[in-house]
């Protein structure tokens, strides 16, 4: 599983960044716009996309791995 995607909160936009990583991947002017690319890149990671409200909080979360629980039918 790949490393976790968060979408958060700055004074010029929203960053799309990587768990554990020093600088945002990309910052763009909304949150949609963000939680797009945040999504398309967990998506290919297999991870989870975290979006955080302005103040801080997470507000949504999707998992995007491989869950063994999710495949059972």
């Amino acid at each position: 599983m790949g490393k976790n995607v968060h979408i958060v909160s700055r004074p010029n936009g929203w960053a799309v960044k990587t768990a554990g990583a020093e600088r945002a991947a990309t910052i763009v002017p909304t949150q949609a716009a963000a939680a797009a690319i945040g999504r398309q890149m967990a998506i290919n990671r297999g991870s989870e996309l975290l979006i955080h409200g302005r103040n801080g909080q997470i507000r949504e979360k999707n998992s995007y791995g491989n869950d063994p629980e999710s495949s059972k039918g």
